[in-house]
């Protein structure tokens, strides 16, 4: 009797399953629906494959059916990859949609420019093609290639182990190594032809100066950047723009992630190294983004001139710190660093430092956390283990007419040992420093009413920024700012407008920019 209760369930699971409908689609018939109608993959380098893309495609009815044929319009010679509904591949057969339900193609591309054409830019086009015949749809696919130089290290053909640069030795005289190369003679003047993709660390070898000429485009890998080794030189030529958007004439150093989601992107590759021993770096109508650190400095050359003369210069969204100096000899004008993780000035272990008409702020999120070091760090010390503290004078560190601000209450502090020299002065500055706690009432580092450190400061009042959060640090018509700056000065401002030789503003823009709509 239990044999024929078992073998009833069982004739009657095989015949409901069998009226089942999701067993039973037809072909569909021309009526897909779509997210988008054309998918843009934005804008890639040559032979780099970009992110990936994904769009739905809809089955709006109320029966499950089949899609005959999916396929990509250029067969397996199109430099597109799909990916449908988890199925990797450039064509597919049968692929079924549940009745008012919908599936993913996810869609990639690497492609080579020089396959293509001999411009340096190329509009690459595919389609998707959803059946045949006149039932056939489809979604167009749209990618920017851009061409580039790349730059990058060596490969042993042997061993297969790539170039290496020698940073130094470890506490157990191990050698300290990272991925890089020397650039070569011929490669020692960066144009604007093509833009520049570096991968490793590009060295400027010693007694050598790179020159990168105005409107240049230098684009790093992951973990990538740029080395300047001891008695090397980087002249970093830009100049101004008739674009403030565009930026033709400047010169800018970030990823090479091209697409908008990257534009943005903090810690995207390494950093400008100015090594102990490099010399004479002038960097000017320069924009730095979206590195680890912006620019690394270790020590000075000892001489009376700036180590590193820096002018009408950006740095943004680094994802460590914007200038970090180490003993450093820095002159700076015109300099605007804003967005940093941790801080956008370090002015550390001693050094030598002269900002005039700067704007260092922070105005980076952390999702919910507080932001626990300042825009601005000035410290004459630097802890390499439990047991052991450098420390160096800190010759002077000078700041007229700067900004320093930011989205927390203290914005500027010091790092002091006794019995090294500790020299600053701040004058026409507009400061952020809200002591809400008194925990620097009785520092005399701090004592905002001693001139001989700090005259004519302005604490705590609003500079009204354009748009600090993203990097739009132009002051408006109620700038705490605005003609407060130290008379007489000439020049202009960031932007190239004149300043007012009387009252000239505060920071790097004067305010009749931020009037002007730029």
């Amino acid at each position: 009797m239990r044999y024929l209760s078992t073998l009833f369930l069982l004739v009657v699971i095989i015949l409901w399953s069998s009226c089942r409908k999701d067993f039973e689609s037809g072909p569909s018939m021309g009526n897909l629906q779509f997210s988008t109608d054309t998918l843009y993959l934005d804008t890639i380098f040559t032979n780099i494959g970009s992110s990936t893309y994904s769009f739905k495609v809809y089955n709006r009815t109320d029966e499950d059916f089949t899609i005959p044929e999916i396929a990509l319009e250029r067969g397996e010679n199109s430099g597109y990859r799909l990916n449908v509904d988890g199925i990797p591949g450039k064509s597919f057969e049968n692929i079924q949609v549940l009745a008012k339900d919908s599936i993913f193609v996810f869609v990639e591309t690497t492609t080579d420019i020089t396959d293509q054409t001999t411009e340096t830019e190329f509009l690459y086009t595919d389609r998707i093609l959803f059946d045949s015949g006149g039932n056939q749809q489809d979604i167009d696919l749209v990618t920017l290639i851009k061409d580039a130089i790349f730059l990058f290290p060596s490969r042993d053909a042997m061993t297969g182990e790539v170039e290496t640069l020698l940073l130094g030795l470890d506490e157990d005289s191990n050698e300290i190594r990272i991925e890089g190369f020397f650039l070569q003679d011929d490669q020692l003047n960066f144009t604007n032809e093509k833009p520049y993709v570096i991968y490793g660390y590009a060295a400027i070898p010693s007694g050598r100066t790179l020159t990168i000429d105005a409107g240049a485009r230098v684009h790093f890998h992951a973990n990538s950047g740029l080395i300047a080794a001891n008695n090397a030189t980087l002249q970093v030529n830009g100049e101004i723009s008739n674009d403030s958007e565009l930026l033709e004439n400047e010169v800018i150093f970030e990823g090479d992630r091209l697409e908008p989601q990257f534009s943005n992107t903090p810690g995207q590759w390494g950093t400008i190294w100015l090594t102990a021993g490099s010399t004479g770096h002038i960097i000017n109508h320069t924009t730095i983004k979206n590195a680890t650190v912006g620019i690394l400095m270790d020590s000075n050359d000892g001489g009376t001139a700036p180590t590193l003369t820096l002018t009408n210069t950006q740095i943004y969204n680094s994802s460590n710190v914007g200038l970090l100096a180490r003993t450093g000899n820095v002159q700076g004008e015109n300099v605007v660093i804003n967005n940093s993780g941790q801080v956008s000035l370090n002015c550390s272990l001693g050094g030598t430092y002269n900002f005039n008409h700067c704007t260092f702020t922070n105005y980076t999120r952390i999702g919910t956390l507080t932001r626990s070091l300042p825009s601005v760090l000035i410290d004459n010390n630097l802890q390499i283990s439990d047991t052991e503290v450098l420390t160096a004078d800190l010759i002077e560190a000078n700041f007229s007419n700067c900004i320093i601000y930011g989205n927390t209450d203290l914005e500027l502090l010091f790092s002091r040992v006794e019995g090294t020299t500790f020299n600053y002065n701040f004058k026409n500055c507009l400061i952020r420093f809200n002591d809400f706690n008194n925990n620097f009432t009785d520092n005399p580092l701090y004592d905002f009413t001693n001139t001989s450190l700090f005259e004519n400061s302005i604490l705590n009042q609003d500079p009204d920024f354009k748009d600090p959060f993203e990097n739009m640090m132009n002051i408006g018509e109620n700038s705490a700012a605005n003609g407060m700056g130290s008379t007489p000065t000439s020049g202009s401002d960031i932007l190239n407008t004149p300043r007012n030789t009387n009252a000239p503003d505060i920071g790097a823009y004067e305010s009749t920019s931020f009037n002007e709509g730029n």
